[in-house]
This record gives structure tokens, sequence and C-alpha cells, in this order.
């Protein structure tokens, strides 16, 4: 019987899905069994869109369909927490698996929080992560970097430190220190991001430790909840996934590469925070960049720590473009500590503005100041609001 911290390495027994998935297919396997045995109702993953930049997300209740999201998108920059409160009533009335990435996670817990997800419902699949990138900026990377056509690269991976790429049956690697020294790599949040192994999903999965021989055919899996360790003891027994204990030299040798990661995450802190040390430079900074704002209001769409509502934000600051301070300091008090770093509002950003610069700048400091780590649990923020305010008076 598996129990919480347990670590074992995982595969698929099917060999379609040890074949298109990432890892020997464990993840694609677990989720497919899930849904089969209607332990959920629903999938919800990823799956390539137009190419292999472009990432779809999809809801899927044909187990046979599972297959579709194997594999990763480096290019992908969804956040998938928000499309439970905002497309799926929050989980309420159906069950729901999802492999989900560290920021995934971390927002599931802080919409929970906020009532828009009952976590109850929500079978998790944490992904290791080491970052992911933009379509443009990899497709700039392809081109400018490897030097090859965007659309002849077949597959792309992260693995130990290095981008890996596959094209016209050839291959071609380059480390993401380097590349990112040169102006390129992951994005500015997924750099300075310390939640690598998502511990409060049920699982947390990865190729973080898997030794030389074993790569690309299993996953490290670490159990995380009783929940998850159900689901492997039922996906074993019933043969959908095959399992084997880790070596002493792997744990350690997966122990040792997240240490390494999250070192490199305190350096771009640094690094992106430093300009930001002085509060006066800080409101300058935040009071110029935001200047360009045309109230379109992504940035409180997409945020998980937000509402699903911008109701506030039209009543108490209508009109005027850009807005006035106010209107930006309102949603930094909405979010305050809750930042979870996901970055979707500087992405999505039409007009530039380093919003998760901003945010999570001041989560840091607040994390510091009051010892609250956003998206980690269920425990309550110290200074974020949870309670969507009563804007009709």
């Amino acid at each position: 019987m598996s129990a919480k911290g347990d670590l074992v390495y995982a595969w698929a027994t099917n060999a379609l899905i040890r074949e298109k998935g990432e890892s020997g297919g464990a993840v694609t396997a677990l989720l497919k069994f899930a849904l089969d045995e209607k332990m959920v109702d629903a999938v919800l993953g990823v799956k390539k869109g137009a190419d292999i930049y472009d990432a779809r997300p999809v809801l899927i209740t044909d187990p046979d369909e599972v297959i579709e999201t194997a594999g990763t998108i480096l290019g992908g920059t969804l956040l998938l927490s928000k499309l439970f409160g905002k497309y799926l009533d929050g989980a309420k009335d159906l069950k729901i698996a999802a492999a989900l990435k560290g920021c995934d996670v971390m927002g599931v817990y802080e919409q929970a929080k906020r009532r828009q997800v009952n976590l109850d419902n929500v079978l998790m699949i944490g992904l290791n992560c080491g970052g992911a990138t933009t379509p443009a900026m990899m497709k700039r990377i392809m081109s400018e970097v490897f030097e090859v056509d965007p659309d002849s690269v077949r597959k792309e991976t992260m693995y130990k430190g290095h981008l890996h790429i596959i094209y016209d049956g050839q291959q071609k690697d380059i480390s993401i220190p380097k590349l990112e020294e040169a102006g390129y790599g992951r994005r500015s949040n997924c750099r300075r991001c310390r939640m690598k192994i998502p511990r409060q999903a049920d699982l947390a999965c990865g190729q973080w430790g898997v030794k030389e021989e074993m790569v690309g055919k299993a996953t490290f899996v670490e159990v995380c909840s009783q929940r998850g360790a159900e689901l492997i003891d039922r996906a074993l027994e019933a043969g959908a996934v095959g399992i084997k204990v880790p070596d002493a030299s792997c744990i350690k040798a997966r122990k040792r590469r997240e240490e390494a990661i999250l070192d490199l995450a305190d350096k771009w802190r640094k690094r992106d925070f430093e300009p930001l040390s002085s509060s006066k430079e800080r409101l300058r900074m935040i009071i110029e960049e935001t200047s360009r704002c045309i109230k379109c209001y992504t940035c409180v769409e997409v945020c998980p720590a937000l509402f699903n509502t911008i109701k506030p934000y039209i009543t108490a600051f209508p009109g005027k473009v850009p807005p006035e301070l106010g209107f930006h300091l309102l949603r930094y008090s909405h979010v305050a500590d809750s930042c979870i770093d996901c970055g979707q509002c500087e992405d999505l950003c039409p007009m530039d503005i380093p919003n998760a610069l901003f945010m999570h700048a001041m989560e840091a400091d607040l994390e510091e100041l009051y010892g609250y780590h956003a998206g980690e649990d269920m425990s309550l923020p110290a200074v974020a609001i949870t309670e969507e305010p009563d804007m009709t008076d």
C-alpha cells in the first residue's frame, strides 16, 4: 500500500501511451485510469493546437481522448487554475482530474480560499516545472539561437539545465543559463518561481532523479496525499501502470536538481527586485509603467487571486483612460500577499506593463514580513482580500 511521502518510478503499461508520453506516460496513464474508473467525471488538460508552440486547454470526458494531452509544450503559458472558477463552475458538481504545474496548483488553492473552487472535487497531479517560455520567444530561440526553421522542430524538452530540440532527424541543445544571459529563455516570472515540485498536489511527477538508462521511460513520482496514494495503488492493481522503487542515489540527485534550480530562482529574484528595493523608486516605476494602461481589465480577469468579476474596478474607476493610480492600487490591495507569480497579468497585458514584477515584489516583501506563503495550503492570507467587497453603496 502506498502512503504519503513514498517515492517511486512509474510508467504506463500501454505501449502507445508510453510512446506519446513525456517520461514513460505515467501521468497520462493515471489520468486515463481515473476517468476510466469514474474516480472523476472529466480530465482538464492541455493539447497541441496548430503546432508545438500552441497550447490549448481541453476538457475530456472520453478516456480514449486523454492521450491527446500526452507530452509537454514548453511554449505554452496557460494557467489552468483560473478555468476551474471561470468556466467549470468551480468544480462544485463535477469531479475533475488535471495535470498541473506549480503555479496552476497554487492558483487552485488561492481560488479555493475565495470559494471559487471546490478543492474536494479536484484531483491534482502536480508536474515538476523548471519554467516555460512564450510561443513567440520559443520561435525566436529556434530561429536566432539554434538557427533552424521553427516549423521543422518536432520536439523540445528541458533536461539537466539544457533545452534540447529534435528537428529534421537531427538534435541540438543549449544551456538554459546561457540562453537567459543572452536575453532568451524562460518567462521572467518562471525564473523567479520557487514552486518547482508542487507537493501540495496529490502526486508530484517529473523526470528529475530518473536514472540515465530510464530517462524518457519512467516518471519520478512523489505521493503527496492519501488520494494520490489511492490513485497509484488502484492503477497498479489494475495494471494501468508499473512502478519501481528508485535507488537512494536517484533520490539524492532529484533533491540536488531541485536545490540547484531554487538557488537559480533566488538569484533571479535578487536581480529582478534590486531596482525596486527603494520604496520611492518602486512607486516611481509603478506610476511610470502603469501610465500606459488602457483599462482593458485583462490583469483583473486572468488573476487566480481575484474574483470572477471586474465590477469593483468599473464602479470605482469609470471612464478615464489611463486610469488613475488608485485603479492599480485597488488590484494590489486585493491580491497583496496572495500573488503566486503565475505571470498571466504580464504575459497578456497589451501594453507590456510589468505587472507580475510589481505584484511579485510586493508579495515577496509581505511573505518575509508575515510568513504567509501563497498557494501552498488552505491557510488564509494575512493581508489580501478573500471576500468580494460590496460595491453597490
